[in-house]
């Protein structure tokens, strides 16, 4: 389950950072730029907080 949380997160980072190279690059208009990394955005912190918020105690009983 967490990796599948790690896929994901990283997909919607590089949602969030890939539109604004397309947009310099003239293959996408900024209005869809800016739908595209409100959606990345909101996955990466939907998705994120849930395998890096762990503590050093937690991080201890896996090893």
């Amino acid at each position: 389950m967490k990796s599948v949380l790690k896929i994901i997160s990283f997909t919607a980072l590089v949602l969030t950072l890939a539109p604004s190279f397309l947009v310099f690059w003239g293959y996408i208009e900024p209005s869809l730029s800016k739908i595209l990394m409100l959606i990345g955005t909101i996955v990466w912190f939907g998705t994120a907080s849930f395998w890096m918020n762990k503590t050093e105690e937690n991080e201890e009983e896996v090893i």
